[in-house]
Formats: structure tokens, C-alpha cells, sequence
């Protein structure tokens, strides 16, 4: 008998391996001769490196990058086990969380680090990159990125500037004649769960500015750098800059991305699961377990179990949802694959101990739904 183990991580407890781990030790207690498959899983955003890595059997790359704030970082990317993909995360480098909060400002952060991490995988040999883009402190439009990789910013006296938020405005002319010419031959992909567009309502400083540490008064100044970026970037290409969904997320990274990467800009889940071949692992498996943290009605938005189970389904596996927290509306995700789901706490208890007790509670949850199958296969209509 085959299981599937593909979970996401349960944030502040888990990461997605040691949940497979948890899973698979519950479930080898009742079935201890079934074949195994454990893929960690993650959605593009925080722990995409991790679980690819740990999927795919491959290692991690560290190196000190420029931070947000220009400051000396320690970052790091993954390399698949086949040596072929390099799996970054912009939050490595240019993460909110590298930054104090009385220092975050998006006028002066800048994405120049994750363009070092970049060009490091291409020096490496690199030629597929996934990038995920979620937690940046930056609105920089992706400029530091792109510098990073050989692009010119310049003013209307020619002079280069530096690449920041607060510099968008001040972008005249755009120079690509030293762009790094590897990226030519790199097929890169942008793990993106946002469809908002550069500029306006909907747009990077708007909607994202606010959560990086900017004022009304900033985000304003955003608003008029980025529209003007939008101008001169739009000679560049044929793409709607102003309008393309994904263009304004990391603060206009999504439009970066398109432009000076000729990335492919697509759901995060759909990326991890296809670079970890989870169809082929679904074929014939009588069992296929997920999970993240919490389950409810959001989950159908296009979270990672929700992914798995749409694979899963398109084999006619089974699906078990197993979650800390089942939350509103979490019914709705038995319409999408899920066939029945189960919360992990055993008792209401302080979130600190929740999240310290993760382990075991997987693991006895685990164990429970295994015997149920257990109980199941011997019960006769």
C-alpha cells in the first residue's frame, strides 16, 4: 500500500519535513509495511527553500547579500537534489523581518540583495531559478533586483541612481546593455498569490506599502514614483506594466520580474508541486495525506492542500486534511478534493503550549485516523 505524505508546514510549530515525519511515524504504527512517499510542500512563500530542498533531497547555499536597508546580511537559496533548480526566496535577502520595525522605511529599502542571490545561482550554473516573492520590505518596483543583475537606472542628467523607493520618481531612462546576458538562457519562475496590479487602489504601494512601514505621506510618494516607473518601463515592453495582475506584488518585484527576467509569473503551489513531481508519486497511491496549519474556507483560495488534493483527485485518491486549527466554513474545502479533514488538538490550551506540543499532537492524530482506516477495512456492510 502507498501513501502520500504531502503536508505544508504548520507556521510557528512545524516546518513541512517534520510534519511528513510526524504523519508518517503516527501512520507506521498501524501500517508499518506501507510504502511511504513524503513530499514537504509549501505555497512559493516562507519555507519554499526548505521544503524543496527536503523534498528533492538537495542543500542549501548560504551567502552574505546587501539587506533592505543596505546593510550586510547572511542569506541563503536552495539547490533541487538534482542540481538543476535553484529555489529562492526574496525574503531571504530583502525580507520585512530582517528589518527592526522603527527602521522599516519603503523609500529607502531596497530589492538589490535578492538580485545578488540571483546572479550567484547563474555563476553556480544555474538555469532554472523558482523565485518566490512574499514578504519583502521593500517598494522598490524591483529596481535593486535588477541592478543587482547589471541594469542602469538613470535621471534626467544621466546619472545612475540608487534603487529605492524613494528613487522611482527620479527614473528618466532605463539602460539593459549590461544586463547579465545568462539570464537569456534561465528559465525563471515567480511563485505569485496576489493578482494585484503595479499602481492605483489595488497597487504595490497602496495595498502593500502600509505593511512595510509606510506612512499616508509615503505611500503617496510610492504611488507618484511607481507611476512614473511605470512610464518609462512601459518603453521596454509590450506587457501592461500598469495593468498586469502580479505586477505590484513585493512592491512591484511581480513587474521586475516580467520585464527584466522574462519570468513567468504563476501560483506558487503550482510551481513547488510540479518541480517535486507529485503526480507521478499520486499514481497508485491508495492514500494521499496533506495539511497546513489551519483549514477553513480560505484554504480554497488556492492553498497548498488544496493543490495537492486537485492532483490527487486527478488520479482518484483519497485526500485527508489533517490541520492544527479547522476553521469558518472549512466544509467547503470537501467540494475541492478534501474528503475529510481533522484539527490535531486534543484540547483547548495557551497558543505557546499549541504550538510547543505540535509534534505529538500530529503524531497522535496521525495514529488515530490510521486506526480508523484500520477499523474500517474490517468493517462489512
Amino acid at each position: 500500500m502507498k501513501i502520500v505524505i504531502a503536508p505544508d508546514s504548520f507556521k510557528e510549530s512545524l516546518s513541512a519535513e517534520k510534519c511528513c515525519q510526524a504523519i508518517k511515524a503516527g501512520f507506521s504504527t498501524i501500517f508499518p509495511d506501507a510504502h511511504y512517499i513524503c513530499l514537504p510542500i509549501a505555497d512559493g512563500g516562507e519555507g519554499t527553500v526548505d521544503a524543496m530542498v527536503a523534498a528533492t533531497g538537495g542543500n542549501i547555499v548560504t551567502l552574505e547579500v546587501c539587506g533592505p536597508m543596505g546593510e550586510t546580511v547572511n542569506a541563503f537559496y536552495g539547490l533541487t537534489g538534482d542540481g538543476k533548480t535553484a529555489v529562492i526566496e526574496m525574503a531571504a535577502a530583502s525580507g520585512l523581518m530582517l528589518v527592526a520595525p522603527e527602521k522599516r522605511n519603503p523609500l529607502l529599502a531596497s530589492s538589490f540583495g535578492t538580485g545578488e542571490l540571483i546572479r550567484h545561482a547563474l555563476d553556480n550554473g544555474i538555469r532554472h531559478i523558482i523565485l518566490g516573492i512574499g514578504g519583502s520590505a521593500t517598494v522598490d518596483g524591483g529596481m535593486g533586483m535588477a541592478q543587482a543583475l547589471g541594469v542602469r537606472f538613470l535621471d534626467a542628467d544621466g546619472q545612475v541612481l540608487a534603487a529605492n523607493g524613494g528613487n522611482l520618481a527620479r527614473v528618466a531612462s532605463i539602460e539593459m546593455d549590461e544586463c547579465d546576458p545568462r539570464l537569456a538562457n534561465c528559465h525563471i519562475e515567480v511563485a505569485c498569490d496576489v493578482d494585484n496590479p503595479l499602481v492605483g487602489a489595488r497597487g504595490a504601494a497602496a495595498v502593500f506599502g502600509p505593511q512595510k512601514g509606510a506612512t499616508p505621506e509615503m505611500v503617496e510618494e510610492l504611488e507618484q514614483g511607481l507611476q512614473n516607473y511605470a512610464r518609462v518601463l512601459q518603453q521596454l515592453t509590450e506587457i501592461n506594466v500598469c495593468q498586469m495582475a502580479g505586477g505590484g506584488a513585493a512592491g512591484g518585484m511581480g513587474i521586475a520580474a516580467a520585464v527584466f527576467l522574462n519570468a513567468d509569473i504563476k501560483p506558487g503551489i503550482e510551481i513547488v508541486l510540479n518541480a517535486v513531481n507529485l503526480a507521478q508519486a499520486v499514481q497508485g497511491a491508495a492514500l494521499v495525506i496533506t495539511g497546513e496549519g489551519r483549514i477553513d474556507s480560505q484554504t480554497a483560495g488556492g492553498k497548498a492542500p488544496l493543490g495537492v488534493a486537485s492532483v490527487a483527485k486527478q488520479f482518484n485518491v483519497p485526500v485527508i486534511g489533517i490541520a492544527g486549527v479547522l476553521g469558518d466554513g472549512v466544509e467547503v474545502v470537501h467540494q475541492y478534493g478534501i474528503d475529510a479533514v481533522f484539527s490535531i488538538l486534543p484540547r483547548l490550551a495557551p497558543l505557546a503550549e499549541v504550538l510547543a506540543s505540535g509534534e505529538t499532537n500530529l503524531f497522535n492524530s496521525a495514529r488515530n485516523i490510521a486506526c480508523a482506516i484500520k477499523i474500517g477495512q474490517g468493517i462489512k456492510n
